[in-house]
């Protein structure tokens, strides 16, 4: 199948909740988690995007580079930011690629409540240490007794746990399967996803990036107010006029 790419402008314009943006990068840390995980990426997040705001990035990571739009503050861990800025951080100052996975079909009023209410719930939780993230992956793997999401409280949280987390919370995932049991290349079509209800993940969507001097957050800057109460439940009416997959390359 042909490959398929579009300008950032062109995939923040198409994207909307729940859409999956996946990152693979060159450096020691990021070829350690591939190949830990025998993934081709090693980083994830998810799309929010609600009425008029601008499209978010709903994500964990170590960094602070940028405010939380949930908290207004600049923190470590789950984080939910501008998604242009932060694929723009991912990009030019992480030294990442960039795929956008479309999903499939949109999701429902009541969808999107479950995303603001999982997002109220995790924002600000720590992100794990090397020890504590390879442990949770591997005991992630151990048969676990099914149990309802909403019962589990996270003490530090990675980025493919956040958005298994988000996807069960949405019905997207089984409950039963261990949050920490999934790694960024879960969400990769090369691997066996099925989610649930009908939705289905599109293939990888190549994102090019703008030749830029500085990426947003490389230099201090203030603080942003939170914009919590800003979150409304205004909805979107993107068009989605792409689903075609790639293999990543």
């Amino acid at each position: 199948m042909a490959a398929v790419s579009l300008t950032l402008d062109e995939a923040l314009d198409m994207t909307r909740t729940g859409d999956v943006w996946l990152f693979r990068g060159r450096k020691a840390a990021d070829r350690a988690i591939q190949v830990a995980t025998n993934s081709p990426v090693n980083h994830s997040g998810m799309s929010v995007v609600l009425g008029d705001l601008p499209p978010l990035m709903w994500h964990a990571e170590l960094g602070r580079s940028l405010p939380d739009l949930w908290s207004g503050d600049r923190q470590r861990g789950v984080q939910l930011h501008d998604a242009r800025e932060s694929v723009l951080v991912w990009a030019t100052r992480y030294g990442q690629r960039a795929w956008l996975r479309q999903l499939e079909p949109s999701v429902t009023s009541e969808m999107e409540d479950d995303v603001l209410r999982t997002i109220a719930r995790l924002d600000g939780t720590p992100f794990p240490s090397t020890v504590q993230l390879a442990s949770r992956w591997l005991s992630g793997r151990v048969p676990a007794i099914k149990r309802k999401i909403a019962d589990v409280d996270l003490e530090t949280a990675y980025c493919a746990e956040v958005l298994a987390v988000t996807y069960q919370a949405m019905g997207l995932l089984p409950g039963r399967r261990r949050a920490s049991s999934y790694d960024p290349g879960n969400f990769w079509s090369g691997d066996d996803l099925s989610l649930s209800a009908g939705f289905v993940l599109g293939g990888e969507i190549a994102v090019q990036i703008p030749d830029a001097p500085d990426a947003p957050g490389a230099r201090d800057a203030p603080d942003a107010p939170g914009t919590s109460r800003s979150i409304s439940r205004r909805r979107s009416s993107r068009r989605r006029p792409w689903s075609a997959g790639r293999q990543l390359g």
